[in-house]
């Protein structure tokens, strides 16, 4: 076990198990109230006029609605949407933003927020961005 633990480097910290602890005893309150807080605010970008369209299970205009309804049960706190326009206005939206953090990251407890497009995906040949969605 030693040796695993050694070359593996997968052991946490003392300090690492004590955090794990601690944020374990609300994680449950926290993953209700970021899923009701996603849900509210697909409602709210569906009907805004600077939003071409949300991408979250829990709308029932979302294609997959019905299979997460089965699946889940709440429809998680992450929300993806395309604002009206082209890199100008995507750029001016993330600008704009002050509560979420323009970042890369799925691991976190901030409010984060990305465009594919110009980050994870900014290498990526536009024809082939487009063909897969990412706009």
């Amino acid at each position: 076990m030693h040796f695993a633990a050694y070359t593996l480097g997968a052991n946490p910290s003392v300090f690492d198990c004590y955090m794990a602890l601690r944020g374990i005893k609300t994680l449950e309150l926290r993953i209700v109230q970021s899923t009701k807080t996603a849900y509210h605010l697909a409602h709210f970008l569906e009907k805004h006029p600077a939003v071409d369209s949300v991408i979250y299970p829990g709308l029932k205009t979302n294609k997959y609605h019905e299979v997460a309804k089965k699946q889940m049960r709440g429809f998680g706190g992450m929300i993806s949407f395309r604002v009206k326009g082209k890199k100008e206005q995507a750029s001016k939206f993330l600008k704009a933003c002050k509560i979420f953090t323009l970042a890369e990251s799925l691991g976190g407890v901030e409010s984060l927020i990305q465009c594919p497009a110009f980050m994870t995906h900014g290498s990526v040949p536009a024809e082939v961005r487009e063909a897969l969605g990412i706009t």
